[in-house]
């Protein structure tokens, strides 16, 4: 018979960490379906890290109750660890060892036979772009190649589940997308990945259903889709000619469209929601009368457009403030500095993969010449 929650990757019920006075994570609800990329998006210091921590069996519930795959973080803590990896916001390699030495150390430590390790190595670096680079030294390397190179550690063996903490912080956007293309494939093999973001972008283009979290509670989860719909039928855009019309403009907006209409740094620009109107009308017939206001009121517009709400619009409207700010260098929800490469909460790194993802290389017994049973994790087990 399965446990319970097992068609779900990962099921939490009021799950709760405290540090000192600061309740970090405050009664999370989570089911996240197997095989999916699932977002947790919030700002810096919402729960996100501490959350994932304790998924991973890094830090210790101080309430609720969390499963991943069926199994419990605390009474089957084994179970777990040997089906998830974990990838922090930082690369976590030895900088003085060559790519090449890296993936083979691991895979060593992980339990393959020096052979498979070095033929395991050498599919990853082929996989990642990385063949060429693979014996210079890391500290060498762009911070779009060491990404790669944690990414490729981090999937030596092949994880159900992967956690990707904010993997993309710090990329150039040809970085990001690659990284976005390794997402993709690892859940094309199968696996699942929760990501968390600060990124609404990244969410965007990622994540099937996503979770929005801030000051440690999921204030709102569902399809992007879902989301969107929730704060408005529409978001209409309006350019003016003039800017000196702006503050009569956001007047007839306002009125017309029964929404809250929001000033743009640009001193010709505005936005507004809109929802369904009293009367059922639709969101392009109120922005349509909206317009035809406007015009009748000597108002010149340049140029108008009504499309579905941004994710950035959904999570001003659901927290009134944006998703990414400056980060807070004593954020209580990490008892370790999360810019602390050497974050000893987060001793390992696993993520996900490009294409070549090979579901063969993970899970052969130690003495097969395979991996160990152990938990994904470079530089070995989680704790």
């Amino acid at each position: 018979m399965s446990p319970p929650g097992a068609d779900l990757a990962i099921e939490t019920f009021g799950l709760v960490k405290v540090f000192g006075e600061t309740r970090a994570v405050d009664g999370v609800d989570l089911a996240v379906p197997a095989g999916t990329v699932y977002g947790v998006l919030g700002p810096n210091g919402a729960g996100k890290t501490t959350a994932v921590k304790m998924l991973a069996t890094l830090l210790r519930p101080d309430g609720g109750e969390a499963r991943v795959f069926g199994h419990d973080v605390l009474r089957e803590a084994d179970a777990v660890r040997s089906r998830v990896s974990l990838t922090g916001q930082y690369a976590s390699v030895d900088e003085d060892l060559t790519g090449r030495e890296n993936l083979i150390l691991l895979a060593r430590l992980l339990g393959h036979r020096k052979p498979a390790a070095k033929e395991r190595a050498a599919q990853l670096l082929d996989a990642f772009g990385l063949t060429e680079a693979a014996d210079k030294q890391v500290k060498h390397y762009s911070g779009g190649m060491r990404r790669r190179i944690d990414i490729a550690a981090s999937i030596l063996n092949t994880p159900d589940l992967l956690f990707l903490d904010e993997p993309t912080t710090g990329l150039d956007p040809r970085s990001r997308n690659q990284v976005w293309d390794i997402v993709r494939a690892v859940v094309q093999q199968g696996a699942t990945v929760l990501l968390t973001t600060q990124y609404l972008d990244e969410a965007d283009q990622l994540a099937s259903r996503i979770a929005v979290i801030d000051q440690g509670k999921v204030i709102a989860e569902g399809t992007k889709g879902e989301l969107k719909a929730s704060v408005g039928a529409g978001s209409v855009h309006v350019r003016l000619r003039h800017a000196e019309q702006r503050p009569e403009a956001e007047r007839l907006l306002t009125q017309y469209l029964a929404a809250q209409v929001q000033l743009e740094h640009d001193p010709v620009a505005l936005t507004a929601r809109v929802g369904l109107a009293g009367d059922g009308g639709g969101a392009a017939e109120q922005a349509a009368r909206a317009l035809h206001e406007l015009s009748r009121s000597g108002i010149t517009v340049d140029n108008f457009s009504l499309g579905q709400p941004s994710l950035d619009e959904v999570f001003l409207a659901l927290t009134d403030h944006p998703a990414t700010g400056p980060d807070r260098a004593t954020d209580p929800t990490d008892p370790t500095d999360p810019t602390d490469p050497t974050d000893p909460t987060d001793p390992t790194d696993p993520t996900d993969s490009t294409s070549p993802l090979d579901p063969t290389a993970a899970r052969t017994p130690v003495g097969s010449g395979g991996p160990s049973k152990g938990p994904t994790s470079k530089g070995g087990a989680a704790k």
